[in-house]
């Protein structure tokens, strides 16, 4: 028998061997003393036979493997060079093991095979990393890889994972667990819309603040497959890598993205803790790690493609005077592009709308005391552009392929096309004082390759060593690509084209449980949004924006003095609150009102933390329910302030105590009882701010 085991002090893995054969994790959760030994665990987690079984039960390894009579999902499924299907039998040949990794080595001699499961533990972010790799010694064709497959518990009753549609990303699907598998695959060879890489599953009974939990995030931006199958014996098993068939070529040697994982005591917001730290202290490399996050002002939903010089000097100058600290210039500066059926591809700046180029923008810009970002699309290309016509064959997919957004893929996977698009964009880039690039993507690909993502990530690195100090935001039609493989190369997401502050509140909500404040951008949209139709006051957009990385999307022309007055007061209240926020926790609360989507966002050493109190409809009963809070030190005394209680409409006519001041009130009873927050209309927002005394 064969054991290892990690710890980092809020968990406990362990993974056992029979003999030399594929581990199996045969505990994962809460720690363990230290005097529990593996092979005891081992034993004791063995299950029962009965009648019509096996006479012992499959292992339920780190890659099951279908020739030792696995019932369910295999690991790994593959051919060699001439179809023939392969059936591994992996036999250990070595480890390395350190206090907080685990590497294990097993081969297939009789193949010619070779498999390697490589497993990390961040002890501070508490996050599990695991990679598998197979190799081979004659070239093999891949149509299934996991990353090293976990157990889920059966103390569980149903899984969550994420779906969502172009301006309605982050939904949470709850799925009850039952025998079989629930399969999700993605093969849109972008991360998508549809089919976030992720799933959660909770113990029975947690919520967002209490009970276990564990969370899986694959990141992988071009296409992923998850499994969550029940086998019949009851134990359930969790595997995700990319999606199938996505390896066009045989090769030698295959390896899965990142699985990442975490195991959490104290709800989802646990799990939601770790992959936001280790997001942004892991992941995330930052150009000017000491620079403050600058408030953004993207000029699209103000012009569109319409750009005159005169008009996007007067909008930066308001944006300027509003708070903004970044102007973007977005889509319709290159090419021939007055409409989105041409020139993309052709970067080069548009003499017809910028004669003497981008340096008299840019120069206000900068005089405003703004910096300047810019839209680029580079992995598309439409027929109505130069370099089509000189390279037809630069678009990936068939001829006669459907269009989105009036374009085609390029095929990344080209050197020669990485290279050319290379070259536009850092001509761009060395002419121009540029500090950020918003990087988008607005079509899915004509069919899945993960040639095409290797190409997509290479192209994004030689910019980034090259440009070192320029950010780069993921987009993709909104939240399209959104994955912690995009994101060590990126710094910023777009969450979603929407900015209806409304379907915003919730989409940052659930987006909370994967992605910090720091990178996920939000931004003020028009008073009536573009997307939804739906017309909205400027205090609820302004402080659902500045739940996040705040910026402002709309003409800012439109503003009348009052809108404008409420949005440069809580622009100001988020500049000099950003230092501490962007680095905060941003915790999910439990509310006992469905109409309400309520946050506390978290100093990491808990002096202090703001609540923000989303209404998104109305209530079912007359007065709001207390809000209960959460991770606060229950001996301790808090000074709670209402910061915008003087938005309080007339029809709030009582006088609970947060209308007329601050409230000093101890750690624990803001956990037991709660907030209690005067009444208000849907569609605004209540934000309390909280400082230990």
């Amino acid at each position: 028998m064969q054991n290892w085991r990690l710890d980092d002090g809020r968990q406990t893995l362990v993974l056992a061997a029979n003999r030399e054969r594929l581990p199996e994790v045969v505990y994962w959760g809460a720690p363990l003393p230290k005097e529990d030994d593996a092979a005891v665990l081992s034993a004791a987690s063995k299950l029962d036979v009965t009648g019509g079984m096996l006479d012992e039960n499959p292992d339920l390894s780190i890659c099951p493997e279908a020739v030792r009579t696995f019932p369910g999902q295999p690991g790994l499924i593959l051919r060699a060079h001439d179809g023939t299907p392969l059936l591994p039998k992996f036999c250990f040949t070595g480890e390395t093991l350190e206090e907080h990794a685990l590497v294990l080595d097993y081969s297939d001699e009789a193949n010619g095979l070779r498999y390697r499961a490589e497993i990390a533990l961040d002890p501070e972010t508490h996050i599990f990393t695991l990679t598998s790799e197979i190799s081979a010694d004659a070239p093999i064709h891949l149509h299934w890889l996991s990353a090293p497959v976990l157990p889920a518990p059966q103390h569980s009753e149903e899984m969550i994972d994420v779906t969502g549609r172009w301006c309605g990303e982050f939904h949470l699907n709850r799925t009850a667990w039952s025998p079989g598998i629930r399969y999700r695959e993605n093969r849109t060879g972008r991360t998508g819309h549809e089919h976030f890489p992720a799933l959660i599953v909770p113990g029975c009974g947690a919520s967002n603040t209490q009970g276990e939990a564990w969370g899986f995030h694959y990141g992988w931006s071009g296409g992923h497959r998850m499994v969550a199958e029940e086998l019949p014996d009851g134990r359930r098993q969790i595997q995700f890598g990319h999606a199938a068939r996505m390896e066009t070529a045989p090769s030698t040697k295959f390896r899965s993205a990142p699985l990442y994982a975490v195991y959490s005591s104290d709800g989802l917001n646990g799990i939601a803790v770790s992959f936001q730290r280790h997001l942004r202290d892991r992941i995330v490399t930052w150009p000017k790690p000491e620079a403050a996050r600058p408030v953004h002002y993207n000029c699209w939903e103000a012009v569109y493609f319409d750009h005159k010089l005169d008009v996007l000097k007067d909008i930066a100058a308001r944006a300027s005077d509003l708070g903004a600290e970044r102007f973007v210039l977005d889509d319709g500066w290159f090419g021939q592009r007055d409409d989105d059926t041409s020139s993309l591809s052709d970067w080069e700046v548009d003499t017809r709308k910028y004669p003497e180029g981008l340096h008299p923008l840019i120069d206000h810009v900068h005089s405003l005391g703004m910096t300047f970002g810019i839209w680029f699309e580079p992995e598309m290309i439409n027929h109505n552009s130069d370099v089509f016509r000189a390279h037809p064959d630069w678009a990936a997919g068939s001829e006669d392929q459907l269009l989105g957004r009036q374009q085609m893929a390029l095929d990344m996977s080209r050197t020669d096309v990485r290279d050319f698009i290379y070259d536009r964009m850092a001509a761009i880039l060395r002419e121009y004082p540029i500090d950020y690039i918003k990087w988008d993507h607005n079509r899915v690909l004509p069919m899945p390759d993960a040639a095409q993502t290797r190409g997509s990530y290479a192209l994004i690195d030689r910019l980034r060593a090259d440009f070192p100090d320029v950010e780069i935001e993921s987009c993709a039609s909104g939240g399209g690509r959104i994955d912690f493989g995009i994101l060590s190369r990126t710094q910023r997401v777009w969450l979603s084209d929407s900015n209806d502050a409304l379907e915003r509140l919730r989409m940052q909500h659930n987006a909370s449980l994967f992605l910090p404040a720091a990178i996920t951008g939000s931004h003020v949209g028009p008073r009536v949004c573009h997307t939804s139709g739906r017309t909205l006051d400027i205090r609820f957009r302004a402080w659902v924006a500045a739940q996040r990385h705040m910026g402002f999307e709309m003409d800012p022309r439109e503003l009348s003095e009052e809108e404008a007055a409420v949005l440069r007061e809580v622009t100001s209240w988020w500049k000099h609150n950003r230092e501490w926020m962007l680095d905060a926790d941003i915790l999910r609360l439990d509310s006992s009102d469905p109409a309400v989507i309520a946050e506390q966002q978290e100093a990491r050493d808990g002096h202090r933390f703001v609540v923000f109190a989303g209404k998104a409809a109305t209530s079912a009963q007359i007065a709001p329910r207390p809000i209960r809070l959460t991770r606060l030190d229950p001996n301790a005394r808090y000074k709670v302030t209402l910061i915008n209680r003087n938005s309080a409409s007339t029809l709030s006519r009582g006088s609970p105590a947060l209308k007329d001041g601050p409230v000093e009130v101890s750690g624990q009873y803001l956990m037991s009882h709660g907030i209690t927050l005067p009444w208000s209309f849907p569609e605004s927002m209540w934000v309390v701010e909280g400082e230990r005394l």
